[in-house]
């Protein structure tokens, strides 16, 4: 089982010119590691939609890769979400699924199935020809640069301890950067960027 320090440091180091797209436990801790216009916090609105938002940023964005730092509870409200992304043919999408098996920022509520739940043959049975699971920090430090640069979508399952993150929310009052302005600013911020 990995730390989500263990998780974030190798994409932070081999992430090149990516979209990073965020959501719930991962949100404050990734923002230790980035300080990129590039990066986007999904996690002000209906919960479960941050796959979707990437997809439509990795179709709008053919030529950049975007990667998806989702929840596996998140993951399991919009499965649909998995097929969608392969009907789509989007080939610039790393979808990773973070598993710590809880609600994290709403209280640490058990996510329902967690231990039956195997993310690989979720996304296998969805289409995904690229579908990796990782619980060893050593092995998944090795394999991902490999794995950022694979033409997509790819699947990547992470096993994460479980943390301690409070509700999220936004302004001048936020440690992290990106969290500072709305929502709405982030996304015209993040829009600019990629039109640039």
């Amino acid at each position: 089982m990995l730390t989500k320090d263990q998780l974030l440091k190798p994409i932070s180091l081999h992430r090149k010119d990516a979209v990073v797209i965020t959501t719930m436990g991962v949100v404050r801790p990734w923002g230790n590691y980035s300080q990129s216009e590039l990066d986007f916090a999904s996690a002000d609105s209906a919960m479960g939609h941050a796959a979707d938002l990437a997809l439509g940023i990795a179709l709008a964005q053919p030529r950049r890769k975007v990667i998806c730092l989702n929840g596996d509870g998140s993951m399991l409200m919009t499965l649909g979400t998995l097929v969608t992304i392969i009907h789509s043919g989007a080939r610039n999408l790393i979808l990773f699924v973070i598993q710590n098996d809880t609600y994290e920022i709403t209280g640490n509520q058990p996510v329902p199935g967690a231990s039956l739940t195997d993310y690989v043959t979720l996304a296998r049975g969805a289409g995904f020809t690229k579908a990796h699971s990782f619980s060893r920090a050593e092995e998944y430090s090795a394999c991902l640069p490999e794995l950022l640069c694979e033409e997509g979508p790819v699947f990547i399952s992470v096993r994460v301890g479980p943390g301690f993150e409070k509700p999220l929310s936004r302004g001048e009052n936020e440690k992290v950067m990106y969290l500072r302005p709305s929502l709405a600013e982030s996304a015209h911020r993040l829009r600019q960027v990629l039109s640039a």
